[in-house]
């Protein structure tokens, strides 16, 4: 694609598999200050962030392993923050568990949300 190309659409909405979605979304509405615009029993949609984050109900949902590569992890989030001990705090006080392995603490902390996925809070990437 070049500059003068238009794109063929813009990124709306990034999803998370859980295998009940309703805490799972209500971990990330509280974590981000979110709002919950859309919810059925399978499906919760938040809106807040630059694009709409949604949790939906997967049968067999297996959380990644990371860092172990059993169950790959797929994907994962990284949230901005400018302080990573009060971050870390606010997520593990909203059901966050912090990794086992923290590759590097002084610049993002790893931590699992409550449906097993890795995401990082980090004080290294600008907000936007």
């Amino acid at each position: 694609m070049t500059t003068t190309d238009a794109p063929t659409g813009v990124l709306a909405a990034v999803a998370l598999d859980a295998a009940d979605p309703e805490p799972e979304a209500h971990f990330w509405r509280d974590l981000l200050g979110l709002e919950v615009i859309w919810q059925t029993e399978d499906f919760v949609a938040l809106r807040g962030a630059a694009v709409l984050i949604t949790v939906q109900r997967v049968a067999h949902h297996q959380p990644p392993t990371w860092p172990a590569d059993e169950v790959a992890k797929q994907i994962h989030l990284e949230v901005s923050v400018t302080d990573l001990d009060a971050a870390e705090q606010s997520a593990l006080a909203l059901g966050a568990v912090r990794a086992a392995e923290q590759p590097r603490p002084d610049k993002w902390r790893v931590l699992i949300d409550p449906a097993g996925h890795p995401f990082c809070v980090s004080n290294q990437i600008p907000a936007p």
